[in-house]
């Protein structure tokens, strides 16, 4: 089963720390990274940059359209290849659907804000009190949603789909 774990750090550069520890994780076996993401907010910038850190994504790595997606929902970063409005109701219904509530997406929305910063992480076969334990003393803040096996192919077969018509990378990139 897959994990989809948002990790946030009260500093712009938290999640870029990290996302070494992530890979020194993988490197250990002590966990398997199929995606990962990282979302950066300057306290003097207006949005956040995101960017999606494909050198620790595995081959169950979604696309750059389902991060643009949620980041695009999220912070109202542009959609690339798709239009803001109906479309983005019906891709914010789609991931309620998959297990990504409203509720949960505000609760992110909320608690990231200039000068913080967040780790996406999609995640399998965890040693989760080793991961802990790597993770301890970071002042990181661990908000999970599990994923079923269903969901997982739900959400890959959505946004896998959406990927091959976009134009560009999938994923939104601003500073």
């Amino acid at each position: 089963m897959a994990t989809l774990s948002i990790w946030k750090f009260p500093s712009a550069e938290g999640a870029e720390d990290a996302l070494r520890t992530l890979a020194q994780l993988q490197r250990d076996r002590l966990i398997t990274v199929d995606d990962a993401s990282v979302v950066s907010w300057q306290r003097d910038r207006r949005k956040p940059r995101t960017w999606q850190a494909g050198d620790l994504a595995g081959p169950g790595a979604l696309s750059g359209a389902f991060w643009g997606l949620l980041f695009g929902l999220l912070f109202m970063l542009p959609l690339v290849g798709m239009a803001i409005g109906a479309a983005s109701g019906a891709a914010a219904g789609s991931l309620s659907r998959i297990g990504l509530s409203d509720e949960f997406l505000q609760r992110v929305r909320d608690q990231i804000t200039p000068g913080t910063s967040a780790l996406f992480v999609l995640t399998s076969d965890e040693v989760m009190d080793r991961v802990e334990e790597a993770f301890a003393g970071t002042s990181a803040e661990l908000l999970v949603t599990n994923l079923s096996r269903e969901q997982e192919e739900r959400l890959r077969h959505a946004f896998d789909a959406a990927g091959e018509h976009a134009d560009g990378p999938g994923l939104s990139t601003s500073s």
